[in-house]
């Protein structure tokens, strides 16, 4: 890992970008941000590699000397794999312990490519929505499609409709669904993607970082839920667009319904039993329960079978509350530290 950072020292903003074992895409993402950062030369580029075991680092730190990016990119190699939480942590508390840290820290995934003017579109957003804390732009599918989409809380509610994924089920409990296809408009939101999020420094010292107890999912939707009771808004931005080609680091992505991996029926019970209690959490699982129940009852009679993903409702009851308890200690350094240690 490097010591101090100084690529990012001055900054106005600082795009935090983590990653483990795809390089290639670390790569593509900075040469579309390059063109951004020769408009606004305040902005600064830390790359985290997450104790990739492939070369990673030495792939990305030779393209940087290579192409010239030197200037406006640093690359700090984390000592552990610690999961997305873990990883931009690291690049805040370096940040934030300079004596001028930047105003906003622009998160990006590694298997993203930046459309012009979208860092443009978040400077002058939160110029002027001083009460904005988080911010997510318009994400495109790989083949350039829209995902339009923002993200309601979870709620006993939700975990139904998401259980079932049923038409009926879906049309009566539309407003408690999780995802929200959102109109070509700034809007506010409960939260966002965080492969296209942007986070103004003053939100981190109050709502404080993210729960590095969440290895890779979930931690998004816990950081805005903190940051909205700390009196931050949070919205959706169509205008900073943003390519995603999800799921290359988790291999969650493809045709065929794959195994989901522990660690998100992990970080999914954390959320609800931090911050709702277990009470709540089990209320949540039986909810998802009987929307699942449901949808396997009924696919018996259907011709066209959708794909049900493997082992799903055993791993589902392995990871519930029902059978688990999660500490509610929240395992992040806060910026305060930082600032004594640097």
């Amino acid at each position: 890992m490097t010591g101090q950072p100084h690529a990012q020292a001055g900054a106005r903003l600082m795009i935090v970008i983590v990653n483990y074992r795809t390089p290639l895409l670390v790569v593509d993402c900075l040469a579309s941000l390059a063109p951004e950062i020769l408009t606004f030369r305040s902005t600064k580029v830390v790359i985290v590699d997450n104790c990739s075991s492939d070369g990673s680092a030495h792939i990305i730190a030779a393209a940087i000397i290579e192409r010239g990016w030197s200037e406006w990119t640093e690359l700090v190699r984390a000592p552990i794999n610690g999961g997305f939480a873990y990883g931009n942590n690291l690049a805040f508390l370096m940040a934030l312990s300079l004596d001028t840290p930047p105003d906003l820290f622009w998160m990006l995934n590694p298997d993203t490519r930046v459309y012009p003017g979208a860092l443009r579109a978040f400077l002058e957003f939160f110029d002027r929505h001083p009460t904005a804390g988080i911010a997510g732009g318009q994400l495109f599918e790989g083949d350039g499609s829209p995902w339009p989409f923002a993200f309601r809380f979870p709620s006993a509610l939700s975990e139904i409709e998401r259980g079932a994924c049923l038409g009926p089920v879906t049309k009566l409990l539309d407003r408690h669904k999780v995802p929200r296809v959102m109109e070509p408009r700034a809007q506010p939101v409960d939260w966002v993607c965080g492969a296209n999020m942007v986070v103004r420094r003053d939100t981190l010292l109050t709502a404080r970082l993210m729960d590095e107890n969440y290895f890779l999912y979930f931690e998004e939707t816990d950081f805005c839920l903190n940051a909205r009771r700390d009196g931050w808004e949070c919205w959706y931005l169509p205008t900073a667009c943003v390519m995603h080609i999800a799921g290359q680091s988790t291999g969650l992505t493809g045709s065929r319904a794959k195994r989901i991996p522990p660690y998100w029926f992990h970080a999914r019970r954390r959320y609800f039993i931090v911050n709702h209690g277990r009470l709540y959490a089990i209320l949540a699982d039986l909810s998802w329960l009987t929307g699942h129940l449901l949808w396997r009852v009924l696919r018996r009679f259907r011709t066209r079978r959708e794909d049900n993903v493997p082992f799903l409702l055993r791993d589902f009851l392995k990871g519930s509350a029902l059978f688990n308890s999660t500490s509610t200690s929240r395992r992040v350094a806060p910026p305060e530290r930082a600032r004594r240690e640097a």
